[in-house]
């Protein structure tokens, strides 16, 4: 584990590293310079971060425009405030000096927890960096750094690669991630506004929404997603019903003998109906045969044996 994160620093380069790996401060001062270069915490700070540290009031600090984060757990900033109430402000913020304020360029998060805190100040490191650079120290701090929501992450990746004019390949590298991680959380933001919103909500994972991208229109992955969500459905059980949509019927398909249109018409009625789908056989010229409701879990049992006029299902 140590390996891998010591090679994931190394990605960052030397300035990324020192502004962005941990730095513990136990007063706001300066701390003490030893050959030039003073150390706080695991990492030494070169002579700018030294010189730039110090107490900042609140009042003086503004967001960053460039904060790729549009979502906030309240739940989360309340607990981070209750601990900087009682443990104080371990880390301090980086922020840069912009008209007699100073824009914050990492640690929204922490500011927003020590104004919950009611705290009127706060540690911070001044650094002098362009608009670029800052946008690019606030994408690499959201997606390395902190739990962006799956859409928030694909976005910061988008703007990464259109800021930067970089292909995947070149941003993966140089973010220390792989290519593959890149690309899949990019391909999200191929997904309907309605999907997209139940990722951000937690309606659906991750998982769940790469299965429904091998659809290959929005009305399918729309009609999946939603009876995913109501359904509670598994991505494992997404995933089988997106091969039912997409693979190649068999041999033995082709060769059975091809229904009669009103008898597909009735499937595909009974499949909108139930939300599921429906196959119907029949034999001895339509006279006899049998209908085959399909369901990919419990929950989707029983919500449609409710659409079918049932108010209650015992255990099966």
């Amino acid at each position: 584990m140590e390996a891998a994160k010591k090679e994931k620093l190394r990605h960052l380069g030397r300035g990324l590293q020192s502004l962005l790996s941990p730095i513990t401060v136990s007063t706001v001062s300066v701390p003490p310079a030893a050959e030039g270069h003073a150390t706080v915490g695991k990492y030494p700070l070169d002579k700018e971060l030294a010189a730039g540290l110090m107490e900042l009031p609140l009042s003086a600090i503004m967001p960053n425009p460039y904060q790729p984060r549009t979502q906030w757990d309240d739940a989360e900033l309340r607990s981070l405030a209750e601990s900087i109430k009682v443990n104080g402000v371990i880390q301090p913020i980086i922020v840069r000096a912009v008209d007699g304020k100073y824009q914050v360029i990492a640690g929204e998060r922490r500011v927003r927890a020590c104004k919950l805190a009611g705290l009127e100040a706060v540690p911070a490191i001044v650094k002098t960096v362009t608009d670029s650079e800052m946008l690019e120290l606030a994408l690499i701090e959201n997606i390395q750094r902190t739990d962006l929501n799956p859409v928030e992450r694909a976005q910061a990746y988008q703007n990464y690669l259109k800021e930067f004019s970089l292909t995947q390949a070149e941003a993966a590298a140089r973010l220390g991630e792989d290519r593959s991680v890149v690309a899949n959380y990019i391909r999200l933001l191929e997904l309907p506004g309605d999907i997209k919103r139940m990722l951000v909500e937690k309606q659906l994972s991750m998982g769940h929404a790469r299965a429904i991208l091998a659809l290959p229109t929005d009305e399918l992955r729309r009609k999946l997603a939603n009876r995913a969500m109501a359904g509670r459905l598994s991505v494992r059980d997404v995933e089988r019903l997106v091969r039912s949509y997409t693979e190649a019927p068999s041999d033995k398909t082709k060769t059975q003998r091809v229904k009669d249109s009103h008898v597909t018409d009735l499937e595909n009625r009974l499949g909108r109906s139930l939300g599921t789908k429906v196959n119907i056989e029949t034999r001895k010229g339509g006279k006899r045969g049998k209908i085959i409701i399909e369901f990919y879990s419990v929950d989707d049992f029983e919500r449609i044996c409710q659409v079918m006029g049932m108010s209650s299902v015992e255990e099966m």
